[in-house]
């Protein structure tokens, strides 16, 4: 499960650093890459000497080396890593990192990381309690870092409680499984529609909305990058994909759409429906534009198929089908009541009453709700971000 993935191992000023080369030499024994980052306060818990041996790899602790002029870049590491854990977190690095501040070379790293990013917090039970430690892994987990939390046990001050940061194995199963969700998309077959539908009202002009596609175009992107093979339906948009494993089918009307998701759709495992297509299109098309002189007092229209409805009719067992709301006023309920009447195992709910969310922006805030009509709320983040996160919740479907 991990053989080949690249893991940040980083060390702080904990008597739980201790456990850390445990882990380190778990992870090396099921085939990851390792780089141990410690704190300068870490190195009188455990040495690097210790970590390097074990790792196979530098310990680092200092960008420069002075001893051969090597520079340890934060932004190389940030971006190799498939995954970076922080074990033990102490109180100070969780108060750095939820605020930003970056005075060591594993914490400029954390912000530079493009992987996801575990934290392990270790400490006494009375600063574990406190409101600013508490405060503070709300504040990381709601920009989704991933929280492995401490047990209650016997700690290094002789009190017994709360604290205790997770032994190896379970952290090693921990990122075992997370990987394992990851990989369940390898070899899926995923069908995505995105971007806006234009319906004519004569050949220079149209019923159309804000929908830019970024976030189907992100779940692609994403989709792929996890092994899926993908199938995106986009409607028109400026935007590219980079992937030449992703399969992309323009369309332009939600006629033409229906007709691109109808055909591939029983060949698909997942289908997420992200575009945003017009409910309505003009009865009839002018063939010449309309010119300005022309009496025109009302644009007759009709409504458009359903087409998430329609796929939703036709799911089989085996099949799961996600679908995107945007609503303005009574935002659960109206999702809850298309989880049902669609046939949906998720969808995911944005409001155009959040700041940051909705069309033609590249953050969004979400909730992604359940046929259980459970809910799960996301904050406002990157769309690209988010798609992870959503790719995530599917694999939990599994």
């Amino acid at each position: 499960m991990l053989k080949g993935k690249k893991i940040i191992v980083g060390i702080t000023g904990s008597i739980a650093a201790y456990k850390v080369p445990l882990l380190v030499r778990l992870l090396i024994k099921e085939g990851s890459e390792v780089q141990v980052i410690l704190t300068e306060n870490a190195r009188a818990f455990v040495t690097p000497l210790t970590l390097s041996t074990l790792s196979k790899k530098p310990a680092l602790t200092f960008p420069f080396d002075e001893k051969d002029g090597t520079w340890h870049s934060h932004v190389d590491m940030g971006i190799w890593a498939d995954l970076m854990i922080v074990a033990p977190a102490s109180a100070a690095t969780l108060s750095k990192m939820a605020s930003g501040l970056a005075d060591n070379l594993l914490l400029t790293t954390y912000l530079s990381a493009k992987c996801p990013v575990f934290f392990a917090p270790a400490m006494d039970l009375d600063m574990f309690k406190h409101p600013s430690t508490n405060e503070n892994i709300d504040r990381l987990t709601k920009r989704g870092n991933k929280l492995i939390a401490p047990q209650t046990g016997e700690l290094a001050s002789g009190l017994s409680g709360a604290g205790r940061m997770e032994e190896p194995e379970i952290i090693l199963g921990i990122i075992q499984d997370y990987f394992a969700k990851a990989l369940y998309l390898a070899g899926k077959k995923i069908l995505i529609s995105a971007g806006p539908t234009y319906e004519k009202i004569d050949p220079v002009r149209f019923i159309g909305n804000f929908s830019s596609g970024l976030m189907g175009f992100s779940m692609a992107e994403e989709a792929a990058r996890r092994g899926a093979e993908v199938t995106l339906v986009a409607g028109p948009t400026h935007l590219t994909v980079s992937d030449t494993h992703i399969k992309r089918i323009d369309v332009e009307s939600a006629a033409e759409m229906l007709k691109a998701m109808v055909t591939r759709f029983a060949k698909a495992d997942i289908t997420i429906m992200s575009a945003a297509v017009a409910d309505f299109s003009p009865e009839t098309i002018a063939q010449e534009k309309i010119k300005k002189s022309t009496p025109l007092d009302t644009i007759k229209l009709r409504p458009t198929a359903d087409i998430l409805a329609t796929l939703g009719k036709q799911k089989k067992q085996n099949q799961l089908l996600i679908g995107f709301a945007l609503e303005t006023e009574n935002e659960i309920e109206n999702a809850k009541v298309k989880i049902n009447n669609k046939n949906l195992d998720l969808i995911v709910l944005n409001s155009l009453r959040d700041s940051g969310a909705g069309f033609g922006t590249v953050t969004n805030k979400i909730t992604i709700i359940d046929n259980n009509h459970r809910c799960f709320d996301y904050p406002l983040k990157s769309k690209k971000e988010l798609a992870g996160d959503i790719l995530s919740k599917i694999a939990e479907l599994a």
